[in-house]
């Protein structure tokens, strides 16, 4: 490693880093909070949005999903095509065949907006944790 990046390391470790304490009940907070199964309803939401930039079929976003630790539609991909159904019906996305008959979704002008709205929100939920972990 490089005098300069060792001499930042030390620099971070002994200004940065040092006011760091973590109780033990910061930890275990923080530890449930990290292997808490991710099932909200919101966060399902919105990663399905922000899957749906770029055109997807159902099945390319159940594997994506899936990739995200997202397990809600483990075994009934049924639910994630009712989402779809009912993003399509509240305008939030747009679909369309191709040659060989799969759907694909993405999302349209109001979906994008409601995606950036969603955004914003899931931002503020992080400051909340981050205050809460310097408590």
């Amino acid at each position: 490693m490089e005098d300069r990046l060792k001499g930042l390391r030390k620099s971070m470790d002994k200004t940065t880093f040092k006011q760091l304490n973590f109780s033990e009940q910061h930890r275990k907070q923080v530890y449930e909070k990290i292997n808490k199964p991710y099932e909200n309803e919101e966060d399902i939401f919105l990663a399905v949005l922000q899957l749906l930039i770029h055109e997807k079929t159902g099945y390319e976003l159940a594997q994506l999903l899936r990739g995200r630790g997202i397990q809600k539609f483990e075994g009934n991909e049924g639910f994630l095509y009712t989402l779809l159904h009912r993003l399509e019906k509240n305008h939030l996305i747009k679909s369309s065949w191709d040659h060989s008959e799969a759907k694909y979704y993405q999302l349209n002008d109001k979906g994008k907006k409601i995606l950036r709205k969603a955004e914003k929100n899931s931002t503020k939920k992080r400051f909340i944790l981050k205050e809460l972990i310097q408590e």
